[in-house]
């Protein structure tokens, strides 16, 4: 083969090489790959955001616990954005680096309400770096047939005239509702690993104590809502959404935000460290916190989003009792979820496996 052949040959494989990294590219920008929740990316806005972008989106549905192992188990490959709780972000990140850190100069932040976004950016930034925004919200309460009970605060599901009647989900937000409602503040002790046993411990003893009361751990929604339609349960520990669904169909059920406080979680927008179309990922969440796309969210998955100016496009009973159950000073005290600090999940779970096991 002369030199020519051979410089000729390498020219038309670079050439092949470039165009192929070009299709690739291309293709690409055309899909955005999400793994969230089930029902935060709803079918009707997935559809007009193709219409209005070109842009394909490609959904997995997943909780936080898989989303941190798949993208841990990728070293942060295969999903262009998640979309993670705001207090499982900084310590994955920490340990396995599978977010990258977010453009602000990307994102239109005038879209998302004040508050929320300080939250997120005070749980979410490692090293100077912020990695998330926030997406959707809701709280953690009571949630009773006021007909048939009374109940004000978490304690109150270990009451003896509800024995057999109540319920909670055998999981780390009913261990940080309980301490609440001994007057302890769990998430104070965070950086105290022998202090924070020692609660877990006392919370154990307290749900093991009390476990005569539960008709049942529940394991999903559906359970749930049926034990309390049929009045099997008359009290639980609940998510706010869900209890106004209940009242909506019987005003006797009512959500109780706890003298002792809410419990705040948000869910948030997050990069994952290998994803391969971030202009997408930005177009996503600009476009989903857009007022009117916001509110089709919310009616979706039934919480709350992040975005401004969304209330006067919502359900009027969902406003309605949103605003009766959380005035200005209730929605200030709800205790948010910080950043869990490493450690902390596997004494959690020594704890909820007591419990569970004890007669």
């Amino acid at each position: 083969m002369t030199k020519g052949r051979t410089l000729k040959r390498i020219a038309i494989w670079i050439w092949l090489g470039s165009v192929c990294a070009v299709s690739a590219h291309a293709a690409d920008s055309q899909k955005l790959r999400i793994i969230s929740w089930a029902d935060y990316v709803p079918a009707e806005v997935v559809a007009a955001f193709k219409k209005e972008t070109g842009i394909t989106v490609e959904l997995t549905l997943s909780n936080n616990e898989e989303m941190i192992s798949k993208l841990r188990a990728t070293h942060g490959a295969g999903y262009d954005l998640a979309q993670p709780s705001q207090d499982r972000i900084t310590g994955p990140q920490r340990d396995f680096g599978i977010y990258k850190p977010i453009d602000l100069s990307k994102v239109k932040l005038g879209q998302f309400q004040l508050g929320l976004l300080d939250i997120v950016r005070r749980n979410t930034t490692l090293n100077g770096q912020q990695y998330a925004l926030p997406y959707l919200w809701g709280t953690d309460g009571l949630v009773v047939n006021t007909k048939r009970a009374k109940a004000a605060d978490y304690l109150d599901l270990c009451k003896p005239d509800l024995a057999g009647k109540t319920s909670i989900r055998l999981r780390r937000p009913t261990l940080m509702a309980f301490a609440f409602a001994m007057g302890k503040d769990p998430f104070a002790l965070y950086s105290d690993t022998k202090a924070y046993s020692a609660l877990m411990d006392q919370v154990g003893a307290k749900l093991i104590a009390c476990k005569p009361n539960f008709k049942f751990f529940y394991d999903n929604k559906d359970q749930l809502l049926n034990g309390i339609r049929s009045g099997e349960v008359l009290a639980a520990m609940m998510w706010d959404t869900g209890g106004w669904t209940l009242n909506r169909e019987n005003p006797d059920i009512q959500f109780i935000v706890p003298k002792s406080g809410a419990l705040g979680w948000l869910d948030t927008y997050a990069l994952p460290a290998r994803g391969r179309n971030d202009a997408g990922a930005y177009a996503w969440i600009n476009y989903t916190m857009r007022p009117e796309i916001a509110a089709k969210i919310t009616k979706s998955v039934g919480s709350f989003s992040a975005a401004q100016n969304t209330g006067p496009l919502l359900d009027p009973k969902l406003k309605a009792q949103f605003a009766a159950a959380f005035p200005d000073s209730v929605v200030k005290a709800i205790h948010w979820y910080p950043s869990i600090p490493p450690g902390l999940e596997e004494i959690e779970g020594k704890v909820l496996d007591r419990v569970k096991a004890a007669n």
